[in-house]
């Protein structure tokens, strides 16, 4: 026996179909009064609003995608967590997307979500910024770990961090750094090579940069043989992941870290701290990003064009035993 439709509610309790429809999906559309009489005959007769009936009445689906450059990267973790928790205060679902470190990949995975969720949450993006423009046509989107001017963004501040990093090895007598640089395409990859560059300038230091390599333990080795080619006494990878792969690398070729070469990462993933030595890295409130971005997010709607904010949070440089005074 088929149970109670919308149509059921609205006779029971005196209103319009679209006005059920409204105390539901968009409650603050309806008054308290009517929507709690709506409510409470829906319990009385045991209806359960459809979710996709809801879709097509409201135009809002209650769910959002967060595309991710590669979901191994324990980076994410917390960038997950923080925007799964602000999702969820306001009942919307939180869809996980794996790009898979392609832009390829990434742009057909957003073309077949487009048509079934509210909006998308990008972080590190790896397309170009044509493409991130058509998207925002056709669903409301927020970078994360990138920047676009039209486009809502939350970034951590690099270039004070990138500061804090050139600050604390020219204070250990580190006269010249090496950025083993990520990919080609990531966005914070060239803003942090630029970063570093200008506050070495600073403070008279020599940077120069290698790369691009896939931001993975795995390519640290090529990394590593690089900064020594290069003949360093102080290393930044461009994550903690290509930093531990380069200290793994250094210690099968006998050198020392840090009393031979020091090794700087970022985004003080877990394993930052259980590795031997402990690895100096730059980290940040990352769930307050994930937090901070679907909160832009869910008031899309609310800004115009020409509102579309940028949200810098703070960075904080971790000292551990990866990097030293220069010997």
């Amino acid at each position: 026996m088929p149970g109670p439709t919308i149509y059921d509610v609205a006779t029971a309790a005196g209103v319009a179909t679209s006005t059920v429809s409204r105390a539901f999906s968009t409650p603050g559309r309806v008054s308290a009064a009517t929507r709690e009489k709506v409510l409470a005959v829906a319990a009385e007769l045991g209806y359960q609003p459809n979710p996709h009936a809801r879709a097509l009445l409201s135009g809002k689906h209650h769910t959002v995608a967060m595309v991710v450059s590669d979901i191994t990267n324990p980076h994410y973790f917390e960038l997950i967590r923080g925007a799964e928790m602000r999702a969820r205060v306001s009942e919307y679902t939180l869809l996980l997307v794996n790009a898979e470190e392609s832009p390829r990949v990434e742009w057909e995975q957003i073309q077949r979500l487009a048509p079934a969720v509210d909006g998308f949450l990008l972080a590190a993006s790896r397309l170009p910024d044509e493409n991130l423009r058509q998207i925002a046509v056709q669903r409301p989107i927020v970078l994360m770990s990138r920047e676009l001017p039209g486009l809502a963004s939350v970034v951590l501040d690099h270039v004070e961090g990138c500061r804090q990093i050139v600050a604390h090895l020219s204070s250990l007598g580190h006269r010249d750094l090496v950025y083993l640089a990520g990919p080609r395409n990531s966005w914070m990859a060239g803003t942090r090579w630029a970063a570093l560059k200008a506050a070495a300038d600073q403070v008279g230091l020599t940077a120069r940069r290698i790369g691009p390599f896939t931001p993975k333990v795995s390519q640290g080795g090529a990394a590593a043989d690089g900064a020594v080619n290069a003949g360093t006494t102080a290393v930044v990878a461009h994550n903690d992941l290509l930093a531990i792969g380069v200290m793994q690398r250094l210690a099968q070729r006998g050198l020392r870290v840090p009393e031979d070469i020091s090794v700087v990462g970022f985004d003080d993933i877990f394993a930052a701290d259980v590795c031997t030595p402990g690895l100096t890295t730059l980290g940040g409130a990352h769930a307050d990003l994930g937090r901070a971005a679907v909160e832009l997010l869910l008031t899309a709607g609310t800004r115009g064009p020409d509102d579309q904010p940028r949200v810098l949070l703070p960075t904080e440089l971790v000292l551990r035993g990866s990097t030293g005074p220069v010997a």
